[in-house]
């Protein structure tokens, strides 16, 4: 049995037989879509598969440096970080590259943690489009830079002068996946065994950065290999000596890596609810209704696409990412990208998604404001014609520029309440506002070398 043929706890248990496995890999994806897993005994995985299993609910009660929150409510030191319910999902059971016959199974949170999971909350954006009468298909493009370091190197250079793969400005070069074709081969080959697909894959305008487009796929399933895509290009990076990085912004001196989100609905006949060759961009009412849903909303869920304090260095005029909730028709200076095309191509591209959200939460927030604009009919503000970043656009669509102002704007969202819950906007809310707490703790290079001599 080949493990993408893995639809059931059976089929589970039958290829860990197989395999005459002793262990198996389990993972799950925290609030900042970091993968926090281990190996499990055969036995252990065969009962967590029927009955679930619990993992430390310290995931959901501290940050990616594993800092623990100081303001949480769900998890701390004054519920003792107790157990928190587990289940394994079968069907997302996938080969390792680089470690023969070893399996890799997604896991989430369940019952009472369920409502903070950022797989659960996908899902219950998934689950209202199926009662709305729609599916989701979506695309996720990474951009993110490798460089010939290591994590002990980066430290000792305290994070500076670090070299990248390759020197200079030069995108779409068949010259440099030529010569690395050894590299490019390797992250087809991985991506092709661990079901996460590449469409396409090639060197973006800056020093060694690579963007890849990954497969279109249902909703759920473009989230998971998002985010394998993510951990696993780390994972090959380091084995080969070297370090990729899906920061926001590494550096002043390039632009931005962006996490494009691509978008549509079908009815439930198959059918595209976005194409109309009737109308103009063959734009159906319904994709007017979800676009404008998606622009009305954006500056409320900013935080759950830009998550981080490094995000809204991202979104600068000129460097590919929009500052304003505008949309346009095959317009890259805009936030929201109308992609006409033919019933299986026409959809949205989300071009303010950036490389380092989690996947499942900017998905979640991308379909979950669309969706939002169906329900209310709500109508596109004017359509951006030419470049976004030199026109004066309404107050109304003016994008948070710090984490904390996204951040509050989402606190107060009763869209944001509705859509994903009430427990989780508090949680989320509470740690964005961790990080930028923690950011506000340290002097930046920026302000000793401003400040003082002089003041």
């Amino acid at each position: 049995m080949e493990a993408r043929q893995v639809k059931s706890i059976s089929d589970a248990m039958a290829i860990v037989e197989e395999r005459k496995l002793t262990h198996i890999k389990v993972g799950l994806f925290d609030i900042d879509g970091v993968m926090r897993g281990k190996y499990m005994s055969k036995a252990k995985f065969i009962s967590s598969l029927e009955r679930g299993f619990a993992f430390c609910d310290v995931v959901l009660g501290w940050d990616m440096k594993d800092q623990l929150y100081d303001n949480a409510k769900y998890t701390g030191w004054h519920t003792g970080y107790p157990d928190a319910p587990v289940r394994i999902l079968p069907h997302t059971c996938r080969d390792v590259v680089g470690e023969e016959g070893m399996l890799l199974f997604i896991a989430e949170f369940a019952k009472e943690a369920e409502p903070l999971c950022p797989r659960g909350i996908l899902r219950r954006v998934i689950e209202k489009a199926g009662k709305m009468g729609f599916s989701a298909m979506a695309a996720l493009e990474y951009e993110f830079f490798l460089f010939n370091e290591t994590p002990h190197s980066i430290r000792e250079k305290n994070f500076r002068n670090l070299e990248t793969v390759t020197p200079d400005w030069f995108g779409y070069s068949m010259i440099r996946n030529s010569v690395h074709s050894d590299l490019y081969q390797e992250i087809l080959s991985m991506a092709e065994t661990m079901d996460f697909p590449i469409e396409g894959i090639h060197s973006e305008t800056g020093p060694g950065v690579i963007e890849a487009a990954i497969a279109v796929d249902n909703v759920e399933a473009a989230a998971d290999k998002g985010a394998l895509f993510k951990t696993f290009m780390k994972v090959l990076a380091q084995k080969r000596g070297l370090m990729a990085t899906f920061m926001a912004k590494w550096s002043g001196d390039y632009p931005g890596q962006s996490g494009h989100i691509h978008l549509s609905l079908q009815n439930t006949d198959g059918s595209s609810a976005f194409y109309d060759p009737s109308q103009a961009h063959n734009m159906s009412q319904l994709q007017r209704h979800f676009l404008a849903g998606q622009q009305h909303l954006m500056p409320e869920f900013l935080c759950m696409i830009a998550p981080t304090i490094n995000s809204y260095s991202r979104m600068v005029p000129g460097f590919w990412a929009p500052t304003d909730a505008t949309w346009g028709v095959e317009n890259r200076t805009t936030a929201l990208r109308v992609i006409p095309g033919s019933a299986s191509s026409q959809r949205v591209e989300y071009r303010l998604g950036a490389a380092d959200a989690n996947p499942y939460l900017a998905l979640a927030a991308a379909l979950a404001s669309g969706l939002y604009g169906i329900e209310h009919k709500l109508e596109p503000g004017e359509q951006v014609k030419g470049n976004a970043y030199e026109q004066s656009h309404d107050a109304s669509i003016a994008l948070p520029s710090t984490l904390w102002d996204a951040t509050q704007r989402f606190k107060q969202s009763s869209a944001a309440e509705r859509l994903f819950g009430k427990s989780f906007v508090e949680h989320y809310a509470i740690s964005r506002e961790w990080e930028e707490r923690e950011f506000r703790k340290h002097v930046s290079d920026w302000e000793m070398e401003r400040y003082f001599e002089i003041i």
